[in-house]
């Protein structure tokens, strides 16, 4: 597992930081699982190289993966490592291959017209994570899935809420066009960073829908898987509290300090979270203030 670790040590991502609350062999597995989905998604944000080799690129992953499901030989010494994990844990490839349209979406698609689409995208590239992972994470019951789903979607919504500026740097929105018209923001403002009060009624009717998703998360999470989805509920707590700096920041992510969760922070929660699973808590910490 040595390539997977090394991607996984280099990486800042919350991801990766809730694994520290797994035993080592899942932690190794969710290591291997992190380092396909990072590099992947390196493929497709690498804006210096052409779309069609990006798209190349990202087609020679899949079939890759598809070699170490289907127990072949994989080229990538990623796929190879990860391989003894997709056997063991019986991750399925037609979730890659989701996986792997989430990121096309991204070579092909600058903006999304409404919520339909951006829930397709945030599926893919989100809530298709969390299905992959709840099977390495181990559970009893079916309804985990439906908390995989609504948690990946939870997470991604406030991704790209923290991310608004960033991506509007490579020309990216993400935030719904038909919504922008709702609240009369127009594309070039996000594009020339411009705060307004009507982008922060914007951004806050992207929060309460990422808030319904916290909240249906926590609601299908079953009592009895709720111990093994430790990893999982450590992300809502960390990705909880960054949509509450947020909100308390107004959603201005424009100026020159980004708006993130220290490392100090970070490090409660996960203390935080050790101890609710040592005590038995029976709820989560997210999807209320």
């Amino acid at each position: 597992m040595q390539h997977s670790r090394a991607i996984t040590k280099k990486s800042a991502s919350n991801l990766a930081l809730a694994f520290i609350l797994l035993p080592k062999p899942k932690r190794d597995a969710m290591s291997a699982l992190y380092a396909f989905c990072r590099e992947v998604d390196d493929v497709a944000d690498e804006d210096s190289v052409t779309v069609e080799t990006r798209r190349t690129q990202l087609a020679e992953w899949r079939a890759d993966i598809q070699r170490a499901c289907e127990n072949q030989t994989p080229q990538f010494p990623i796929n190879r490592e990860f391989q003894l994990v997709i056997q063991k844990f019986k991750l399925p490839f037609a979730l890659f291959d989701e996986l792997i349209k989430g990121c096309e979406m991204d070579l092909e698609k600058l903006r999304y017209e409404n919520f339909e689409e951006l829930e397709l995208y945030c599926y893919r590239v989100a809530s298709v994570v969390g299905l992959l992972s709840i099977e390495i994470f181990g559970y009893k019951n079916p309804a985990c899935h439906e908390y995989a789903l609504h948690l990946g979607k939870a997470l991604q919504l406030t991704n790209i809420l923290r991310d608004v500026k960033n991506d509007a740097a490579r020309g990216r929105i993400y935030l719904p066009l038909d919504e922008l018209k709702k609240f009369n923001v127009t594309e070039s403002e996000i594009l020339e960073s411009k705060y307004s009060e009507r982008y922060f009624a914007l951004a806050n009717s992207i929060s309460e829908r990422a808030k319904k998703f916290y909240s249906l998360a926590q609601k299908t999470l079953p009592p009895e898987d709720r111990k093994s989805m430790v990893a999982a509920e450590l992300m809502g707590s960390v990705y909880w509290q960054l949509l509450m700096k947020l909100e308390r920041g107004k959603f201005n992510v424009f100026g020159p300090q980004p708006l993130k969760l220290s490392k100090p922070q970070k490090l409660a929660l996960i203390f935080q979270s050790w101890l609710r699973y040592v005590a038995g808590a029976k709820t989560s910490s997210y999807g209320t203030r």
